[in-house]
């Protein structure tokens, strides 16, 4: 495979340093706002690099995954702890889409609430119970399976879950969630950090995949 068949490969990210020439401002304040959402503050470096590994499995980049799997194991998160993570991450990627079914059915029934988003639509999920029963009942054991306590305690799922929910910005999964992880013991501050995680994964996504700009440029 030539280089030009290849979009992905861990040598490629090594030229991300090259967008400090093109927009250094830019660069130099993203980087300085990712380090700082990423260190120690009310949770450790090890949870919040547990909380990236789960974002970036949902905004599915390679180079995020290769990076913060590699700081999460120097951290001291062992694989189980990483496989947990990212499972929490699944069960919210999924989940996003079924707590989405409740519009679904108010666009089905034809209704005409001018109001998308309520708290209370999300009642007519158990719909779904009776509409696809055993595939309902399937992904409810999952999802909760997910989301509870194993080697990470339920407040730090609950956190990853938080943090999840913003990247797959679904409504109904960060009330939910928010209210989980404030049941768990989390605190406003722990949950801000995990959302700013969330917000330098999702922003470092879009930055981590200029270096296949930046091949592209130099191809045509």
């Amino acid at each position: 495979m030539t280089k030009n068949d290849s979009l992905y490969k861990k040598t490629y990210f090594s030229r991300i340093t090259e967008l400090k020439e093109y927009a250094p401002e830019a660069f130099q304040t993203f980087f300085a706002f990712n380090d700082k959402a990423l260190e120690e503050g009310n949770l450790s470096v090890k949870t919040k690099e547990l909380i990236a590994v789960a974002v970036a499995h949902i905004t599915g980049c390679p180079y995020c995954i290769d990076l913060h799997v590699g700081n999460a194991k120097k951290n001291d998160a062992d694989k189980d702890e990483v496989a947990e993570a990212i499972f929490v991450a699944t069960a919210l990627k999924a989940g996003s889409a079924v707590a989405h079914g409740v519009n679904a059915l108010n666009a089905f029934d034809g209704e005409g609430d001018d109001e998308l988003y309520k708290a209370s639509y999300f009642n007519r999920l158990k719909e779904f119970g009776q509409l696809n029963s055993d595939t309902f009942k399937a992904f409810a054991v999952f999802d909760q399976q997910a989301t509870s306590a194993g080697k990470l305690a339920e407040k730090e799922k609950e956190l990853i879950a938080v943090a999840s929910a913003h990247t797959t910005g679904c409504a109904y999964c960060i009330d939910l969630h928010t209210k989980n992880a404030k049941k768990s013991g989390a605190s406003l501050e722990e949950i801000s950090e995990a959302i700013f995680v969330a917000t330098a994964l999702k922003a470092g996504s879009a930055i981590a995949h200029s270096v296949n700009a930046l091949n592209a440029y130099d191809q045509s």
